[in-house]
């Protein structure tokens, strides 16, 4: 078996298109659009490369023939952010079942993080914000993938633990029926919130978007930056964020709230485009943008997606975020019912006051990822990600 450094466009074609023969028996699996993988290792796309460093590699066997792919990164925002150790990353992890060409992906990643200072790494996790390609899949291969969400086959979990990986934090999905009913104490704690005077609360206005965008980098700073191992949004990373998703945005499903009119509160959903791009098989060339514009128009998308809540941390404990799953029922039960399934995007076990709130909105556990590290001094006891 040959490690390859993946440094020409041959090359990333065939990081890009391995997944493609590994995954062809599996009926759930959605190939993920080809530049969306791509962006994750283009420094003119991805803004992490600006504090940030990040390789790739393809695995071939003696035949020539592609049988796994990796990529490890370092990201200084995080790598010292409530870490004991420095941590670097590695992801986009695919594999035969085979222990020994895993193991040598794994040990090329080490090798290459441990030359850069690091004594650990996350994985598998993305080279940029935890709201793409994070976690390993364990539990749910029997839904298909969200959208720029990791779905991995069954042995990869025992490939890397038998590495040595541990669980640093599990990631739950939850789902649930879009017009089934709430509980009466989610109700009753939400319309006491949308009638104590200073709260407001309405949807994105997609003529506003500069506003919106603005009030949603303000309460994400507030709410998340302070987790640790998420770092801050610039205003030009929340532009960027929100130009992605602009072609895919359903204004009347992501929701803000605001006391005396300053922003305290959001709740973003967005139509799981995934249901769409599965009909494109990973091109968005001229005929997978007709195929789209076609699946978008006679809207065969009927799942929602729940990205993120954010609630400053002066607000939090006072119902908000069943305000605003309330204010978003308000709008799809009755006058826009589009949509008939909602799943929220993950939410790690670190979060238990998040993961209280969904339960109480009646979402069940859908799929479950997991966060693993590896530290490489095995000596050194390991740490579970604490609650938050």
């Amino acid at each position: 078996m040959k490690i390859v450094e993946v440094n020409s466009k041959p090359l990333a074609k065939k990081f890009v298109q391995f997944p493609v023969k590994l995954y062809k028996n599996e009926p759930n699996w959605i190939r993920p659009l080809d530049k969306d993988i791509e962006t994750v290792f283009d420094p003119e796309k991805n803004k992490t490369f600006r504090h940030g460093e990040c390789i790739r590699w393809i695995l071939e066997n003696e035949k020539g023939e592609t049988i796994g792919r990796v990529a490890a990164f370092i990201n200084k925002k995080t790598v010292d952010k409530g870490n004991d150790q420095p941590t670097g990353g590695m992801g986009f992890f695919e594999c035969i079942n085979d222990k020994e060409a895993a193991f040598k992906l794994f040990d090329q990643c080490k090798t290459w993080l441990e030359s850069k200072g690091m004594e650990a790494m996350d994985g598998p996790v993305n080279f940029g914000e935890r709201d793409k390609w994070w976690g390993l899949l364990v539990d749910g291969y029997n839904i298909e993938p969200n959208y720029c969400c990791n779905y991995n086959l069954p042995y990869y979990k025992d490939l890397f633990e038998a590495y040595g990986f541990q669980d640093y934090f599990q990631q739950y999905t939850f789902g649930r029926k879009v017009r089934a009913p709430f509980s009466a104490k989610l109700m009753e704690k939400a319309e006491k919130v949308m009638k104590e005077p200073g709260y407001t609360f309405r949807h994105m206005e997609l003529s506003k978007i500069d506003k919106y965008t603005e009030d949603f980098r303000t309460v994400y700073n507030k709410a998340w930056a302070r987790h640790k191992g998420v770092a801050e949004l610039s205003s030009l990373m929340a532009k960027n964020l929100i130009k992605q998703m602009k072609p895919i945005i359903d204004e009347k499903i992501i929701w803000y709230g605001y006391y005396n009119e300053e922003p305290v509160a959001f709740y973003i959903n967005l139509p799981e485009v995934n249901q769409i791009f599965k009909h494109v098989n990973g091109k968005l060339d001229l005929i997978g943008k007709l195929k789209f514009l076609y699946h978008k128009w006679t809207k065969s998308c009927n799942k929602m997606l729940g990205l993120v809540f954010g609630i400053v941390p002066e607000h939090q404990g006072k119902g908000l975020e069943g305000a605003l799953v309330m204010a978003t029922a308000q709008m799809v039960q009755k006058d826009y019912q589009r949509y008939d399934d909602l799943e929220m995007n993950w939410i790690g076990d670190f979060n238990p006051k998040m993961i209280r709130v969904v339960e109480q909105v009646g979402g069940d556990i859908v799929k479950t990822h997991i966060t693993y590290r590896k530290l490489f001094d095995e000596s050194k006891p390991f740490k579970r990600c604490p609650i938050q």
